[in-house]
C-alpha cells in the first residue's frame, strides 16, 4: 500500500532537503542545499551547481518512476535516465577539467510525498524548472563545449516540462500574459 503523506517533507530526518531545486511551486533558491556552497576545483562556471542539482533530479525521478503506472510511469522513467546520463556527463567534465565533482547525498527530502498522478507531475515539473534554473550560470561560461551542453540541457529540461503540463511561463521581467476572454460563440445567420 502506498504512503499517502502529502502533508509534510518526506523523507530521512536530516537528509537535504530536494526542494532546493527551484522557486516554483513552493520550493526555495536553485542554489540551496543541493547545491554545494563551494564549487569544487575545476567545477567552475556552475558545473558543480548543475551537478547538484541532477544528482537530486535523479533521486527525485527515482521516487517518481515507483510511483507512477502506466504510461506516467514511462515518461518519469525516460526523465530518470536522461538526469542520470546528464549527471555522469557533468561528472566526466569535472574531471577533464581537473575537478573533483561532489558525490549525491544518499536521500532527498521531498516537499510531500506524491500519490496522485497529478501530485507526480506537478513534482516532476518543478523538478525540470529547478534543473533548468541551475544550468543559467552554466549557459553563461566561457568554455564552449559547457556552454552548449548547458543550453542542450536547459532545452531538454524545458522540453520534459511543457510535455509534462503544456504551459508556457513567462521570463523574468516580463510582463504576465493578458487572460484570455471565451472565444465568442458565431451566431448563425437569421434564415433568408
Amino acid at each position: 500500500m502506498r504512503a499517502r503523506n502529502t502533508a509534510r517533507n518526506a523523507g530521512p530526518a536530516g537528509a537535504p532537503a530536494l526542494t532546493a531545486l527551484t522557486g516554483a511551486a513552493g520550493f526555495t533558491g536553485a542554489a540551496g542545499a543541493v547545491a554545494p556552497a563551494t564549487p569544487a576545483p575545476g567545477a567552475g562556471g556552475g558545473l558543480g551547481t548543475a551537478l547538484a542539482a541532477e544528482h537530486a533530479a535523479v533521486y527525485a525521478y527515482g521516487v517518481l518512476a515507483a510511483r507512477a503506472e502506466g504510461s506516467l510511469r514511462s515518461v518519469m522513467t525516460a526523465a530518470f535516465n536522461a538526469h542520470r546520463a546528464r549527471r555522469d556527463r557533468l561528472r566526466a567534465m569535472i574531471i577533464e577539467r581537473g575537478g573533483t565533482p561532489a558525490e549525491p547525498d544518499a536521500s532527498y527530502r521531498l516537499p510531500a510525498v506524491p500519490s496522485t498522478s497529478a501530485q507526480l507531475t506537478d513534482l516532476a515539473v518543478s523538478v525540470e524548472r529547478g534543473v533548468t534554473a541551475a544550468y543559467i550560470e552554466t549557459v553563461a561560461s566561457g568554455d564552449p563545449a559547457v556552454r552548449r551542453m548547458a543550453a542542450l540541457a536547459v532545452q531538454e529540461c524545458v522540453v520534459r516540462a511543457y510535455g509534462l503540463r503544456p504551459e508556457i511561463e513567462t521570463f523574468p521581467g516580463m510582463p504576465a500574459p493578458a487572460p484570455s476572454s471565451p472565444a465568442a460563440t458565431p451566431t448563425p445567420p437569421p434564415p433568408s
